[in-house]
C-alpha cells in the first residue's frame, strides 16, 4: 500500500538479497497518486524485480517525462539516478546518457500520452535504433493529470467518465515497437504481479532495446463501465500469451518440465528465460507472427498480455556504433580530441 505512510527504520529482521539490501532499500519516497492508481503497483512490481535480482541502487538511471506515470521513478529505487525530463522527450535524453556512460542499467518511464502523442517520434528512434533500455508505458488511455481526456491509446469506441465516446482508432504501441524493431517486446497488467515481475526482470537482461506496455487503470477518470482500460474489462479481456519465468544463471536452477511444456530462451549475458506457451501458434523469436497475433485478438476486443516477442541475440546502438568499451565520460581529452593527424587519417579512410 504505497499510500501509506512508511516508517523511517528498517525492522531487522527484514531479510537482505546478496547484495545486502532489504525490499525496502529500493523503494523510494511516499506516492502521491489516487489510492489503487495502477501504477503503484507497477512501482512495487519494479521494486520486486530490482530486489530479487539483486541489483545495486546506484547502477541504475531512471529517466521519464511528464504525466502521472512519469512522477512513478521518485517512488522507487530512492538511491538511484534520475531525471525527470520534458514532455515525450525521455528517450532522447535516454539515449544520450546511454552513449555517455554505457555501464548503467537505463530504465525509462512514461505514460500513453507522453509516448503515444508528444513523444511519438522520440518513441520511434529509441526503438528502431536499438537503445538498450528497460522502456515501460504505464498505459491508461487517458490524460490523468488535466481530467482524464482520451489519449492516443484509447480504443475506438470506448466511453469516458461523462459518456464520450472515443471516435478515434488507438496507436497499439506493442505492434509499433514489432514494427520498429524492438528486439524485447510484451505487454503486461498493472493487477497481474506475478506476470509482470519476471517480465521486468527479462527486460533488464536483455541485451537490447526491451519494451513492455503495462494496461494500468486510472481509478479517477477510466475504471468504469464502457472504459477498455478499466481492472474489470482487463481481467475479463486479458488473453495471456506466455507465463514466464525468469532464471538468472548467476545461481544454479534445477527444474524438470515434461517435454513440450517450456521454451528456453538463452540471452546474450548467459542468463535464461523461461517461457511456458499457453497459445500454441504463438512461438515469441517470431516477429512476424508476433505481429498477427497482437492484431487478430485485437479485432476480437481481447488484450494481448505476457512476452509477445524476444530475439535472443539482440544487440543494442554502441555494437551498431562501434563505440568505445570505456564509457566517454571516463575517456580523457586526448582520447576524445586525438588531434589533427587521427582526424586526417579518418577522412583518408574515407574517401
Amino acid at each position: 500500500m504505497t499510500f501509506l505512510a512508511k516508517p523511517r527504520l528498517h525492522h531487522p529482521t527484514l531479510e537482505k538479497n546478496r547484495v545486502g539490501y532489504t525490499r525496502r532499500d529500493y523503494e523510494g519516497k511516499i506516492s502521491t497518486l489516487c489510492a489503487g492508481c495502477g501504477h503503484d503497483s507497477i512501482s512495487a512490481a519494479i521494486v520486486q524485480a530490482c530486489w530479487q535480482m539483486e541489483i545495486e541502487p546506484h547502477r541504475v538511471a531512471k529517466m521519464s517525462g511528464i504525466g502521472c506515470s512519469s512522477k512513478t521513478p521518485d517512488y522507487f529505487l530512492g538511491a538511484s539516478h534520475g531525471f525527470n525530463t520534458v514532455h515525450g522527450r525521455m528517450p532522447s535524453v535516454l539515449t544520450g546518457a546511454n552513449l555517455a556512460n554505457r555501464e548503467l542499467l537505463y530504465l525509462g518511464v512514461s505514460g500513453d500520452g507522453d509516448s503515444a502523442s508528444i513523444g511519438l517520434g522520440q518513441f520511434a528512434h529509441a526503438m528502431r535504433r536499438g537503445v538498450r533500455m528497460v522502456y515501460i508505458v504505464e498505459n491508461n488511455g487517458v490524460y490523468g493529470l488535466t481530467k482524464g481526456q482520451f489519449s492516443a491509446t484509447a480504443d475506438r469506441g470506448s466511453k469516458s467518465k461523462k459518456g464520450a465516446v472515443n471516435n478515434d482508432n488507438p496507436i497499439d504501441l506493442v505492434a509499433l515497437a514489432l514494427q520498429l524493431g524492438a528486439t524485447y517486446v510484451a505487454r503486461g497488467f498493472s493487477g497481474d504481479k506475478a506476470q509482470l515481475v519476471p517480465l521486468i526482470e527479462g527486460a533488464i537482461r536483455h541485451g537490447g532495446a526491451a519494451f513492455i506496455d503495462v494496461v494500468s487503470p486510472c481509478v479517477a477518470f477510466n475504471n468504469h463501465e464502457g472504459s477498455t482500460k478499466s481492472y474489470d474489462y482487463i481481467r475479463a479481456h486479458n488473453e495471456a500469451v506466455s507465463r514466464i519465468d525468469f532464471i538468472d544463471l548467476a545461481e544454479p536452477t534445477h527444474a524438470a518440465p515434461a517435454p513440450g511444456e517450456v521454451i528456453e530462451l538463452p540471452q546474450p549475458d548467459g542468463s535464461l528465460m523461461r517461457l511456458r506457451k499457453l497459445h500454441a501458434d504463438h512461438d515469441p523469436t517470431n516477429r512476424l507472427n508476433a505481429m498477427n497475433l497482437v492484431q487478430d485478438l485485437a479485432q476480437r476486443g481481447e488484450v494481448a498480455t505476457g512476452l509477445i516477442y524476444v530475439e535472443p541475440t539482440a544487440s543494442d546502438l554502441h555494437h551498431a556504433l562501434n563505440t568505445s568499451a570505456t564509457p566517454l565520460q571516463n575517456l580523457g581529452e586526448k582520447d576524445l580530441c586525438p588531434g589533427a593527424a587521427a582526424l586526417e587519417k579518418i577522412n583518408a579512410g574515407m574517401r
